[in-house]
């Protein structure tokens, strides 16, 4: 195992971020990523037995740590769905120098957050989409307040799941103005505010090119207000683009998957709420870990699996986005994690 740490695919990219999706549920319907014409009241998700059981995540996590990964991060669907999360965490948290965080739409966090910090996980991403009520709640399509999500973001914090980040998603049409009254809030409590260009992600959300707000055109709007100058990355493979306040007061971030791919750098992969691996967010089709697992594998022989795939691993999805790819089947967000 100690030899697989080198991994490396075909485009030299190690493998060092772990991407699980506990769950494929969501309690919202945002309209970029469950719109509620898809994921309705029919809608069949996973059953529990499908699912992953803890004790298989932290196998899983083990063998991805001795290949070399060093960062997991827990995604779904909205992982604080998932019962008892806060044992999943406190056993991957026992792991010896692992990055843990988790990414959550913040409707459970506010009471969760203490049980999350005393099992170990260590910060937190809170997606919110615009401070405007109204719109907010267009978005996430259930109705859900933004003042709840900011009051859980502030509890994450007291209890000390630092930093807190905010992820917003910025869609033509529906949230764009949205854009610097994020900023204006966000730098004033010192949380870092991430700006995410709206994806052609899975195959049910409608994208179209017209609906993205490019990274350019928020740099432009938040110096207008701010002033702002770019920043180095923190490490090589780092999703967002850093912009610090040059005043300063905090940073924010851009990922620009659409208009600024990062694909050369790219260190992440992605594992399903019932196991299957995933090289791209943007991917038609993945492998099964679950039947390995299930069958009784050897943690050599599931490693060895994952360097395989891994080692083959060509994907360079938004280097080469065009209208032909845009039209794939591809894997839903809510299946496979942001």
């Amino acid at each position: 195992m100690g030899e697989a740490k080198s991994l490396r695919d075909t485009l030299g990219r190690p493998l060092r971020d772990l991407r699980i999706s506990v769950t494929d549920r969501c309690n919202f319907r945002c309209v970029y990523c469950m719109p509620k014409e898809i994921f309705g009241r029919g809608y069949q998700f996973l059953p529990k037995a499908d699912l992953l059981s803890y004790e298989e995540l932290e196998r899983l996590v083990r063998i991805f740590v001795g290949l070399g990964a060093d960062k997991i991060r827990l995604t779904g669907g909205e992982p604080l769905t998932r019962r008892e999360i806060e044992t999943l965490i406190a056993k991957l948290a026992a792991i010896d120098d692992l990055d843990l965080t988790l990414t959550t739409n913040g409707s459970l966090l506010e009471e969760k957050a203490q049980a999350l910090k005393d099992a170990g996980l260590r910060r937190i991403t809170v997606s919110l989409d615009s401070l405007d009520d109204a719109v907010f709640r267009r978005m996430n399509d259930v109705d859900f307040p933004v003042e709840r999500v900011i009051r859980a973001m502030d509890r994450a914090h007291d209890v000390g799941l630092r930093p807190v980040k905010v992820n917003m998603v910025v869609k033509r049409g529906a949230n764009e103005d949205s854009i610097l009254p994020m900023a204006a809030f966000f730098r004033e409590r010192d949380y870092v505010l991430r700006f995410i260009e709206y994806m052609d992600v899975g195959h049910t959300n409608g994208w179209r090119m017209d609906d993205v707000v490019p990274a350019r055109e928020i740099v432009r709007r938040v110096s207008e207000a701010f002033p702002i100058e770019p920043v180095a990355p923190n490490y090589t493979g780092e999703v967002a683009e850093r912009w610090r306040y040059t005043d300063g007061k905090g940073e924010i971030g851009i990922i620009a998957s659409v208009t600024q791919a990062f694909c050369k750098d790219c260190t992440r992969a992605r594992l399903s709420a019932e196991g299957m691996l995933y090289t791209c967010l943007f991917a038609t089709e993945g492998t099964d870990l679950r039947t390995l697992l299930r069958a009784d594998a050897t943690d050599d022989a599931i490693a060895a699996k994952v360097a395989d795939v891994w080692n083959a691993r060509t994907d360079r999805y938004s280097e080469l986005r065009s209208g032909e790819t845009v039209r794939l089947q591809k894997i839903e967000m809510s299946y496979i994690g942001g």
